[in-house]
């Protein structure tokens, strides 16, 4: 199976490479020529563009900033729809809006060409290491037949439900990930006017309801003021953005998302937009005229 790869950031780059460790033969292409060079010499075949990685592999996967831009290289000029044929597969595993997956697997239904919409969850070191969480909406049969590939670059795939349902479990994470954060967020900025460490609040309360995977991996971040981005605010405003007009589109009322992204769009007014979403306590400290730190 030759497998193509349009989309070489920081997630699929590490993302690409692990295919070619699993031993899959692949065509691949992106804006950044020294990326492609460095493929090139790891024994891909480099491309200029979506129309000839289509032309040669059976399989596309795209990963790919936004909604736009996987348009763009699925139905645009040079893009995956005037190369592929009938019986390829574009699995898209940017994190777009779900309406948007359904729309472009419908015009690339048009040609044959089949989709699958599959976000992944886990930031850069799990694309790294082969650990990130696929969320993955399409026929359930088109999953099955490429549920190995997908495999060789995570730690779970998850099948979700119909086109669209992936980018659905992505933003309900993405929710989820804010509100959470907002709450640590919150509650330790309580710590620090009221007199208690909140590095001893934050111990008192991980082993308990209150624990979770956010808590143990931002509450730290916040306290050492370490916002080196694993997950930029401006990707996470994007994400809630899809996330806003999901929700309009079929009338779900999403009120603390929306409270969520006026906080991030506060951090990105105050030049905060590159760090890590922990900076949402930021917002906190900037309005209660604190700094979370350990006493």
């Amino acid at each position: 199976m030759k497998v193509g790869f349009i989309g070489l950031g920081i997630m699929g780059k590490p993302m690409c490479k692990n295919l070619m460790k699993a031993g899959y033969e692949m065509v691949v292409t992106t804006h950044n020529k020294e990326t492609l060079k460095e493929m090139e010499a790891l024994g891909a075949k480099t491309v200029t563009c979506g129309r000839e990685v289509a032309e040669e592999a059976d399989v596309i996967i795209t990963m790919l900033p936004n909604s736009p831009q996987v348009r763009e290289v699925a139905l645009g000029e040079g893009g995956i729809i005037e190369g592929g044929k009938e019986g390829s597969v574009l699995i898209d595993m940017s994190s777009i809006d779900p309406t948007e997956s359904k729309a472009i697997s419908a015009e690339l239904a048009k040609k044959g060409i089949d989709m699958l919409d599959a976000p992944v969850s886990g930031g850069e070191p799990k694309a790294i290491d082969g650990t990130i969480s696929v969320m993955v909406g399409g026929k359930k049969e088109t999953f099955d037949k490429y549920y190995d590939l997908m495999m060789a670059m995570a730690g779970s795939v998850v099948y979700v439900g119909p086109i669209g349902s992936g980018n659905v479990a992505k933003l309900a994470n993405q929710i989820i990930v804010a509100v959470n954060i907002a709450a640590v967020s919150e509650a330790l900025t309580l710590a620090k006017k009221a007199g208690t460490d909140p590095e001893l609040v934050y111990q008192a309360i991980r082993g308990g309801l209150a624990g979770s995977t956010v808590l143990d991996a931002k509450a730290p971040m916040m306290m050492d003021r370490n916002f080196k981005p694993g997950f930029r605010i401006e990707l996470h405003i994007k994400d809630l953005n899809n996330a806003l007009n999901a929700g309009h589109a079929v009338s779900a009322p999403l009120p603390l998302t929306g409270e969520l992204m006026e906080i991030m769009q506060a951090l990105k007014a105050d030049g905060h937009e590159k760090e890590d979403h922990s900076s949402i306590v930021k917002f906190y400290e900037k309005i209660g005229n604190v700094t979370v730190t350990r006493d």
